[in-house]
């Protein structure tokens, strides 16, 4: 395949992208499905220890090993590439405030998004991957370990389910496009009452709460569910939490913007996902920003959507 070069940096091909991203993505979910249940992890990973032993738990152990496992693979596969690579568990280290990082292309990781249901043994954990140019995404890979899906978006040329042996699945968004018959995915923790008032004046088709950012754009690309809503100020998502799905969601045809359709931007100097975000499948995307545009005027006057 030759190289695509409105998507990936000059020099680098697609396919081999995709070729080393497999087998780190397959590599971070062993590691993680170990710590979940206390074995003992893959690739020369230490066990984790209690907090009550003197150590700092799976979570912290889990964060940092597979943190580790890619950003060396990353770095290992492509020693001379023209990006950087930045993730949650490297953040404070590398981020200014107000400043932008000083990179044309830059991975965005997230180790493990949804550390509640890590540690509750729901399964709906997710490792994020985005590759941002110029404050937007243009490849995304949400990895479930424990739905051993590997969701991968190329914004632009498509996106895909992969299982181990590469076999892909294509997305299958719902046939529902009437606001009164879509089913939203919620957080099952993340709420206040803003936001169920929010979701109560779309009086939408019903609901279902699962747990990571990942895990819940997966439902939509699944048809399961149709939109996601996200509503903060201060305390709110990173770029982190949602390059990666909005990625695959992107490249997969649906939206994810701003309740006044203005697009999300990554690497701006503030890596906070403040506002009301919309994420949908794109079908009923128009209507459903003007209804919260309506409704947050008259719940909380003043809030910059």
């Amino acid at each position: 395949m030759m190289p695509s070069p409105l998507t990936l940096p000059a020099g680098i091909d697609q396919e081999a992208l995709l070729q080393a991203l497999r087998p780190l993505c397959w590599g971070a979910a062993d590691i993680l499905r170990a710590y979940a249940r206390g074995e003992q992890p893959p690739h020369g990973f230490p066990k984790a220890l209690s907090v009550d032993d003197g150590g700092e738990g799976p979570v912290s152990a889990a964060d940092l090993a597979v943190n580790k496992w890619l950003l060396d693979g990353l770095s290992a596969a492509f020693p001379d590439a023209d990006w950087t690579l930045l993730s949650e568990e490297t953040a404070k280290e590398q981020l200014t405030e107000g400043q932008p990082v000083p990179a044309e292309w830059l991975w965005i990781l997230d180790p493990l998004d949804g550390t509640k249901d890590f540690l509750q043994g729901t399964g709906e954990y997710a490792v994020h991957l985005a590759l941002v140019r110029d404050k937007r995404p243009v490849v995304g890979v949400v990895l479930l370990p424990e739905a051993d899906e590997l969701w991968i978006g190329i914004v632009g040329e498509g996106a895909w389910c992969e299982d181990r042996q590469a076999e892909r699945s294509p997305v299958r968004f719902s046939d529902r496009t009437a606001v009164s018959d879509l089913i939203l995915v919620a957080s099952r923790s993340h709420r206040d009452d803003r936001l169920v008032r929010l979701i109560e004046a779309f009086e939408l088709g019903g609901s279902k709460a699962v747990g990571s950012v990942g895990f819940k754009v997966a439902t939509i690309l699944r048809g399961e569910t149709d939109l996601y809503i996200s509503l903060s100020g201060r305390s709110a998502p990173k770029d982190w939490d949602m390059a990666a799905p909005e990625a695959v969601l992107l490249a997969a045809g649906g939206a994810f913007t701003h309740a006044d359709a203005r697009a999300l931007g990554y690497n701006t100097g503030d890596v906070r996902q403040a506002g009301c975000l919309i994420a949908s499948h794109g079908k009923a995307h128009a209507a459903l920003c003007e209804q919260a545009t309506w409704a947050m005027a008259s719940i909380d006057p003043g809030f910059q959507v």
